[in-house]
Parts: structure tokens; C-alpha cells; sequence
């Protein structure tokens, strides 16, 4: 599974608040987490000092206190972010994601995650499967086997000529 992430699987960059213009960087790879620092200031005790770099695998970077402080780094990235690592997990390590918060939870059983799941799962996604998918929900097309799926469009279908007939 790992062959498919890219090198770079996260990076954020940003500049400390004013009046520092000190700049950091935290970049994720596959196999480490790297930390960047340049101190710009015009203090004459800041002038040289020079740029600060820490690298460390991810287990190495999990039992650094240092580097981790009080934060929970997950908890700082974005749900569009957290959404893409989610739908490359084992669908029983989401079941298991989804109950450590509530934010997981909800991430966990969006049908945003659900329909990247689908795609990933499927060849071909008809246009009568979209609309079920948005009456019914993406998980619930997930889970649902074929047979009971192409009943389920069928029957939709169905309901929609008799409403056009109505009409």
C-alpha cells in the first residue's frame, strides 16, 4: 500500500505571528516527519543565527515530546486532508477510526469518504447509481451487493415513471 502514497504526503508551511517573521515547515514523507526553522529578525542577537532542521522517522517522532508538545496534529489538518489518508484504510481500521472521536465519527460516515470509496471499488458508476447514491447515501450503495443494488435503481426508476405519468 505504501508504494501508491506519493514521497510527499504532507507539508504545511507558515510564518510566526507579527511582529516575527520567523518561518517554519513541516513536511511528512513516507518514512519521516522533518521540521524546518528560519529565525528573521532584525535583532542584532537573532542576525546569526542560522536555520534549524530536525528529521525523524514517524516512531521516533511519536516518542519525542519535543517535537509533538501539547498538540494534536491531527486535530489541526483539514477534513478534505484527513478524508484523503482515511479512504486508503482497511475498511475494519475505519470502523475502528470511527469510534475514538466524534470528529472521526462523523469523517467516518460522510459520504464524501463513501463515494471516494465507491470510485476506488468500481469500474464504471452509472448515472442511476449517483442518483440512488444521493437518495440512499454512498456507504449504504457500498455495502449493498449487486443484485440488491440493480433492484433497488429498478425500482427508482420505476417510481420516477410513475410520477413523469402523474404528471
Amino acid at each position: 500500500m505504501a508504494s501508491w502514497l506519493p514521497e510527499t504526503l504532507f507539508e504545511i508551511v507558515g510564518q510566526g505571528p507579527a511582529p516575527s517573521k520567523d518561518y517554519y515547515q513541516l513536511l511528512v514523507t513516507r518514512t519521516q516527519m522533518i521540521f524546518r526553522w528560519w529565525k528573521i529578525s532584525l535583532r542584532s542577537e537573532f542576525r546569526a543565527a542560522k536555520p534549524g532542521e530536525i528529521k525523524e522517522t514517524h516512531e521516533d517522532f511519536l516518542d519525542n515530546s519535543n517535537l509533538q508538545g501539547k498538540f494534536d496534529y491531527l486535530e489541526r489538518l483539514s477534513d478534505k486532508l484527513l478524508l484523503k489518508i482515511i479512504c486508503y484504510l482497511d475498511l475494519e481500521d475505519i470502523a475502528r477510526l470511527s469510534q475514538t472521536s466524534s470528529r472521526f465519527a462523523k469523517l467516518c460516515k460522510s459520504d464524501s469518504l463513501w463515494e471516494q470509496i465507491v470510485q476506488s471499488a468500481c469500474d464504471t458508476i452509472t448515472p442511476d447509481m449517483r442518483a440512488l447514491a444521493m437518495d440512499v447515501g454512498w456507504r449504504q450503495v457500498f455495502f449493498t451487493n449487486k443484485i440488491q443494488l440493480q433492484r433497488q435503481i429498478r425500482k427508482k426508476q420505476r417510481h420516477g415513471k410513475h410520477k413523469e405519468k402523474r404528471i
